[in-house]
C-alpha cells in the first residue's frame, strides 16, 4: 500500500506545476489547461485523505466536483474560441481590454 505522504506530495507537484502554468504562460488554452491541472491536484488530495480515513465522503465530492468541472470547460472553452473568433489571438496580453 502507497502511503498518504506520496499521493499529498503527488498532488502538491502537480498543484504547484499548474500555478506555475497560470502565472508564467500567456496562452488562453494552456492558462485554462493549468488551472484543470489544479483543480485535479485537489481532487487527488480529497481522495487519498477520504482512502486513508476509509470514509467515501471525499470520494463524493470529488465525483460532483468532476462534474462541475466538466461543465467549466465546455463554457471556457466556448468562451475562448468566441474571443478567438473575434480578436484572431489567444494571448492573454493582447486581451487586456475587452472592449468591442
Amino acid at each position: 500500500m502507497i502511503p498518504l505522504a506520496h499521493y499529498i506530495g503527488l498532488s502538491a507537484m502537480l498543484f504547484a506545476i499548474g500555478a506555475a502554468g497560470v502565472l508564467v504562460r500567456r496562452n488562453a488554452l494552456i492558462v485554462f489547461m493549468s488551472v484543470e491541472l489544479m483543480l485535479n491536484a485537489s481532487h487527488l488530495g480529497l481522495v487519498a485523505f477520504s482512502r486513508f480515513r476509509e470514509a467515501l465522503d471525499g470520494q463524493v465530492l470529488v465525483f460532483f466536483g468532476m462534474t462541475v468541472a466538466a461543465a467549466e470547460v465546455a463554457v471556457g472553452l466556448a468562451i475562448i474560441i468566441a474571443v478567438f473568433r473575434s480578436r484572431k489571438t489567444v494571448n492573454i496580453d493582447e486581451l487586456r481590454s475587452l472592449n468591442g
